[in-house]
């Protein structure tokens, strides 16, 4: 008999597997079923999870992260009860909400009056309390107008819109959600990164499916990374947004390798048919007196990187990210976007990469990363690391931007108002 989780355990999956059975061929007429009665139909196995385990505290924001197939909506699914695991067990403490797939547990041919009363009551609200609530629901989703037609006719956004807003108000302590989100218009994104954020300012358990390593980083304490099913790492959320970035940076050859070893190293980083062939050396900023730690609002600066090579390699892509103290991408830019010819290395050779900028970065501490890659539509990563300097550009903050751009106002008198004729 298993263990309950520890009293600060919101959400526990141990051991958890899900096999689905894959036919290798599909009757899909009355007349082939007809003519083919007595044949066997085979099955191949898929594997979408093999053997997961992890636990989320109370009030954590957990994210889960991997390629396309690793198993993330399939995990999110058994979580909400929608598919049941072939082994394992998992435990959820205290009410939850899932946002897993558009359309889920709505009846289009309903009208969104209907559905948002009976997906309430099937979330855990009493009918009355979805009734007192409904109000509320359309304004957040702003759908007044469209309250008596039916789902068929709503649009994918119209659903999401829908949806993630009986979500937010049945006042679960677990929420699950999928990256739907990134059906709604732009808009209505911020508004839920701003529910988002206030629920977990109120201590609600999170756990966010996402490809955007920006939406981990900002949002999420710790995540998992999944790669065909199996577990890669559970760790901090940049450590995983790292190890997420160089496991799809790999060859595909190279990225079984990887995830057996589970590694995804932050220093001289090594993924795919070429690691280990080059090592970053160092990177700094300069200006033009040369490396700098404190650069001066207006000046001429840039990034560099010094990088060693190990073995022969031809047109290497050097890139750079700069992110500021709250660890926002500010700039991102590679030799291959500027169609720059980097020339053929041999073993032995040093090469210092730098590129060039006016600084319009508004004032504080700012972060380099660097990596070289092999080019190509999938890049073999060659060398990484994170984090790896960092500088402070001087001033009184601007007006709290992520840069200050330079700018002018202008005052016009507004046209005189013709005084209409009496």
């Amino acid at each position: 008999m298993s263990r309950a989780p520890a009293d600060d355990v919101a959400v526990r999956v141990d051991g958890v597997s899900k096999t689905f059975r894959l036919p290798r061929e599909q009757l899909s007429t009355l007349k082939e079923r007809a003519l083919h009665a007595t044949r066997r139909q085979r099955f191949d196995p898929l594997l979408a999870l093999r053997g997961v385990s992890f636990e989320v505290r109370t009030g954590e924001v957990f994210g889960i992260v991997g390629r396309n197939g690793s198993g993330k909506s399939t995990l999110m699914k058994c979580l909400a009860g929608i598919y049941q695991t072939d082994a394992g067990e998992m435990w959820l403490r205290g009410r939850m909400a899932p946002f897993i797939e558009l359309g889920v547990g709505f009846n289009p041919d309903l009208t969104a009056h209907d559905n948002v009363l009976i997906n309430a009551v099937m979330l855990g609200l009493e009918p009355e309390q979805a009734r007192e609530r409904y109000s509320s629901i359309m304004d957040f989703a702003e759908l007044h107008e469209f309250a008596e037609l039916k789902l068929k006719n709503y649009s994918s956004g119209m659903q999401v819109r829908l949806a993630f807003s009986v979500m937010v108000h049945v006042d679960a302590d677990v929420l699950l959600i999928d990256e739907v989100l990134a059906v709604g218009d732009a808009a209505f994104q911020q508004k839920c990164y701003d529910v988002l954020s206030r629920s977990r300012d109120e201590g609600r358990t999170i756990l966010l499916v996402t490809h955007d390593m920006g939406q981990v980083q900002r949002f999420c304490d710790r995540a998992l990374l999944l790669d065909r099913g199996r577990m890669v790492a559970v760790d901090d959320s940049r450590t995983i947004a790292r190890k997420y970035m160089q496991l799809n940076f790999a060859a595909p050859a190279q990225r079984e390798s990887i995830v057996l070893a589970e590694t995804a190293r932050s220093g001289d980083a090594g993924a795919g048919a070429s690691a280990d062939s080059a090592v970053v050396v160092d990177a700094w900023a300069q200006n033009l007196a040369g490396r700098t730690t404190l650069l001066e609002p207006g000046e001429a600066m840039g990034m560099a990187m010094r990088v060693r090579f190990a073995a022969a390699i031809v047109e290497p892509v050097f890139a750079f990210l700069l992110t500021d103290e709250h660890r926002r991408p500010v700039l991102a830019v590679t030799t291959e976007r500027s169609e720059l010819a980097t020339g053929s290395h041999a073993a032995g050779d040093e090469l210092d990469v730098a590129v060039g900028f006016r600084n319009r970065l508004a004032a504080g501490r700012y972060w380099i990363s660097v990596q070289v890659t092999l080019p190509g539509p999938d890049p073999d990563l060659v060398a990484f690391r994170e984090d790896v300097s960092s500088s402070d550009v001087s001033g009184t903050g601007g007006g709290g931007g992520v840069v200050d751009l330079p700018h002018t106002f202008e005052l016009t008198p507004a046209p005189s108002m013709q005084k209409a004729d009496w």
